[in-house]
């Protein structure tokens, strides 16, 4: 057996212990030791890394192309050199001088390994790329973009006449459009000059604010972009807009970058604190993605008919948490990390793509939506954008579910935010076949509850596993793993089956009737898949979701508590993660408060959304910018009830709760007799250690 984050190498791999080099393999954290001399594709290979190749090593796809990332790693107990890895071979040489190999690349198939160490797979060269599920559920609104179009003809200069290019422009702006003192820098000056003459001196000039002047065309000019963009911290989804028209030309998403970093937010905190360059080093990693996204962007919309070229891109909308925000503006995140937990810039920030240093036009705008409080960020402010909870008569939950929950409570009347911190498993991480939502994963879960025997749905196919249609529709992908929503509904089916009971012990004594409760050391673990790869739920798995989402049901418990409601009347679920939540077994679960289930959906990418509504309407920015000024933020590490509302929720469903919405819909079993514990001490002990710490962990680990 192997511990999460650490994973026996199969043929080819020496065990973790023995002498060999080390390698690990990021963003999937799996490591083992190998004889030197082993060629990094074989080491990827026999860990189960998904790397592509299809030319059988001959170096002529070049689809294994990684990345060694050289230096300390001490999250990984690791030192990367550059004499660890061989030379660039000849077959590398030919494919660079033939197709390009960019600088810091190697191929996988002739890089050999000569000790310790860490390569980085990027997502083009996985065989079965992240699926970054982040839907779009946009809200009707009024188009009104900061930023317009505006076509002008220009008097052209006489000798006998005195009076610059520029003050003869902006003489048209005021005659035509009544912009009075339009502001114009010296970039869009250079480049007013030469479009006058271009242009024959008509110019289309792009006017931010109804005041300032970011670029300018010769002639006429009829379509001006811009992208929204919620930076996570797993992935980073955005959407290209037209933003006369607010058509969405296209959609796309991409894993952070800085997951290598750190699977979690506080881990890169702790990066930041303990390595010299590590919040430089993060910075120009996001900063890389969103080059990289807005380029898939452009290109989705070409593809798709569009005419788009990058100095079209002139407004950029970020949402984020606290750290993302932190480090995509270059700020110190390290503050973040302790208590008070103190924002560099809490309201909304404009800067250009310049001070950004991003590949658009320098003079583009980049708006970041104001940050709530150390732990609910820009993020949360564009699901409230989104979702508006403050419009509502009803007492609604929003909550975005993540490596780190946002939970907002309230309504019309008033609102209150907090983040919980679920820490990672939701994600795949701290599961034993866990892993993010991608092709071949386990999605959906059924068990029956008198044979005990699952079925279960994968990423990439419609049917269920014991469809005999099934096996065809995942050759291509195969099953890899359990995904969130997957182990989500793994564990609440095996309570109502009976298999775990109310304090999250698989029942061993079932192991006598059936093959699928099996012994796993001094525990027993539920077999879910027994061909290739063996899924297995383990005690572990059970105890790590039992952890996230105790914090997540205590963190609402809070809220609700500082609000004066017992219930809620309505429950949003937003977030990559919580818009595939299936409702019915996150309560089962005890994840989210009781409610009406048919008051419990999911709204897709809230964040996103709201990121996209200040894309395209200046109101919005007025609006969001006023609510967050008046949430009340609720900061879950210093309420002393904190610690026994995350004990009692350790149950499953819940150790107190009266379930009553939950009941009638669903036959619940029988709750443990008053007086007994619902949770065994060890967990209780183990609860208590990984509950956050009042005054220095914002996002402890389970």
């Amino acid at each position: 057996m192997t511990t999460a984050g650490e994973t026996s190498g199969g043929t080819g791999a020496t065990d973790p212990g023995a002498a060999g080099a080390l390698v690990v393999f990021t963003p999937s954290g799996r490591r083992g030791r190998f004889p030197v001399g082993t060629a990094v594709l074989d080491a990827a290979r026999a860990l189960g890394v998904d790397v592509d190749s299809v030319c059988g090593t001959r170096g002529i796809c070049g689809r294994c192309q990684v990345v060694p990332e050289f230096g300390e790693f001490a999250k990984h107990g690791v030192t990367s050199s550059p004499d660890h890895l061989t030379g660039l071979a000849a077959k590398e040489t030919t494919f660079r001088s033939r197709k390009g190999l960019a600088e810091g690349r190697r191929l996988a198939c002739a890089a050999y390994m000569q000790g310790d160490l860490v390569i980085d797979v990027p997502a083009e060269s996985q065989v079965h790329r992240q699926v970054v599920r982040k839907a779009l559920d946009l809200r009707r609104f009024v188009v009104d973009p900061v930023v317009r179009l505006r076509y002008v003809e220009v008097e052209e200069p006489e000798l006998a006449v005195a009076g610059g290019d520029l003050e003869r422009f902006r003489a048209a702006l005021a005659r035509d459009w009544q912009i009075s003192d339009a502001i114009v820098s010296l970039p869009v000056a250079r480049d007013l000059q030469k479009a006058l003459r271009d242009g024959r001196w008509t110019v289309t000039a792009a006017v931010r604010e109804d005041r300032e002047v970011v670029a300018v065309w010769p002639g006429f000019k009829e379509r001006l972009l811009g992208i929204a963009i919620d930076i996570g911290s797993t992935t980073i989804a955005g959407h290209l807009a037209d933003l006369g028209t607010g058509e969405v030309l296209a959609s796309a998403g991409v894993m952070n970058p800085q997951i290598r970093f750190g699977e979690d937010l506080m881990s890169r905190v702790s990066y930041a604190m303990l390595n010299d360059d590590g919040a430089a080093a993060m910075t120009r990693a996001v900063r890389d993605a969103l080059d990289g996204l807005a380029g898939s962007l452009m290109a989705g919309a070409g593809a798709a008919g569009a005419d788009v070229e990058a100095d079209d891109i002139l407004e950029l909308v970020l949402v984020g948490n606290p750290v993302m925000h932190h480090l995509v503006l270059g700020l110190d995140p390290v503050p973040l990390g302790s208590a008070p937990f103190a924002l560099a810039v809490d309201g909304a920030v404009t800067t250009t793509a310049a001070d950004l240093g991003l590949a658009l036009r320098p003079t583009a705008r980049v708006y970041l939506l104001p940050c709530i409080a150390g732990h609910v960020g820009a993020d949360t402010a564009g699901a409230i954008l989104s979702d508006r909870p403050h419009h509502s008569d009803a007492v609604r939950l929003l909550v975005d579910v993540g490596t780190n929950a946002e939970l907002v409570l309230g309504n019309k009347h008033r609102l209150l935010a907090a983040s919980s911190p679920t820490g990672p498993a939701f994600e795949g991480a701290q599961v034993s076949a866990g892993q993010r939502a991608a092709p071949g994963a386990v999605e959906r879960v059924r068990i029956d509850p008198v044979t005990l025997e699952p079925r279960f749905k994968v990423i990439g196919s419609s049917h269920w596993s014991d469809e005999p249609a099934f096996a065809a529709s995942v050759t291509s992908t195969g099953i890899t793993g359990i995904c969130g929503s997957g182990i989500i509904e793994a564990i609440a089916e095996l309570y109502l089956a009976g298999v775990i009971s109310a304090d999250g012990v698989i029942d061993g004594s079932l192991a006598e009737g059936t093959p699928r409760v099996i012994p796993n050391g001094r525990t027993f673990s539920y077999v879910l898949n027994e061909g290739t790869p063996r899924l297995l739920v383990t005690q572990e798995d059970v105890r790590a979701i039992q952890l996230a989402k105790a914090a997540l049901h205590a963190g609402a418990q809070l809220l609700m508590d500082h609000f004066g409601v017992a219930t809620v009347d309505e429950i949003h679920l937003a977030g990559a993660f919580g818009s595939h939540i299936d409702t019915r077994h996150a309560m089962v679960l005890g994840l989210i408060p009781d409610c009406d289930l048919a008051h419990v959906a999911s709204v897709g990418n809230a964040a996103g959304t709201g990121a996209l509504i200040a894309l395209l309407s200046r109101a919005s920015r007025t609006e969001i910018e006023d609510v967050v000024r008046r949430v009340e933020k609720i900061e879950t590490a210093v309420e002393p009830s904190f610690q026994a509302y995350f004990v009692d929720a350790l149950a499953i469903p819940h150790k107190t709760s009266p379930l009553t919405n939950l009941s009638k819909a669903i036959s619940l079993p029988a709750r443990p007799a008053p007086g007994d514990s619902a949770v065994p001490t060890r967990t209780r002990r183990r609860a208590a250690a990984a509950t956050p710490d009042t005054t220095s962990q914002p996002e402890p680990q389970a």
